[in-house]
């Protein structure tokens, strides 16, 4: 498997994205946790689909190498839009869609949506749903104080298996792209809203998954340290 690395232009937008295989198109959506990025995202995953499929993993706004764009209005939408004008960029007029956490609820927001815009053919929604729970996990995720150490607790978060945490390789990768110039406003964004707007749409068991008209796997973590046991249900 030859994994390319690239760089295109998007409606403007500095987009980086990975590729690789050949066959249906697949559209990796990574999560929104500080640090994160396709490739640290979706690294171990990729070469198992590129047997099969072409593989597309782009970093979203605001992540790895892609534009860092500040949204205080719907930073969701847009980051849902930016990645249905990539597909259109790209000529990707039907996809395989897998996204996780952050990625995952973009993708269950689009498809609940009166108009969704993404070209989904199915789509793996892994770790998209429930309330997240309040524990020393989600405080390390919400209270990132940019150091080394505070990425080592995101990693740990995220991770059931204990070495990833363990890996100061991995934990410096996702480090770095923290720290990366705009990264943290860019995600600290979400947590503030211009005064007088309505909340954006989230999924929600109120929500309108009837309108759903493509396969979804929903998957739910057994060891999940963020979300309920059996929110997936």
């Amino acid at each position: 498997m030859s994994l390319q690395r690239r760089t295109i232009s998007v409606d403007g937008l500095t987009t980086h994205y990975l590729e690789a295989g050949l066959g249906e198109p697949v559209v990796l959506l990574h999560g929104g946790e500080f640090g994160v990025d396709a490739e640290t995202a979706w690294e171990r995953v990729i070469p198992a689909l590129a047997e099969r499929y072409r593989v597309l993993a782009p970093d979203m706004l605001g992540f790895g190498g892609s534009a860092k764009v500040v949204d205080f209005t719907d930073g969701r939408g847009m980051r849902i839009r930016h990645i249905a004008r990539f597909c259109a960029v790209l000529g990707i007029s039907s996809a395989h869609f897998v996204g996780n956490s952050m990625g995952a609820v973009n993708l269950l927001v689009d498809l609940t949506s009166e108009a969704p815009v993404l070209p989904v053919r199915s789509a793996v929604a892994i770790c998209g749903g429930g309330e997240i729970q309040k524990n020393r996990h989600t405080t390390a995720l919400y209270e990132y104080d940019a150091t080394p150490d505070g990425m080592r607790a995101i990693v740990a978060a995220l991770f059931l298996d204990p070495a990833y945490p363990a890996d100061t390789a991995y934990v410096r990768r996702r480090y770095a792209s923290s720290i990366a110039p705009g990264a943290w406003e860019s995600l600290a964004a979400a947590r503030f809203r211009r005064p007088g707007l309505e909340p954006p749409p989230t999924p929600s068991s109120t929500r309108a998954y009837r309108r759903i008209a493509v396969p979804v796997l929903v998957v739910e973590g057994a060891g999940d340290k963020l979300l309920p046991a059996g929110w997936a249900a």
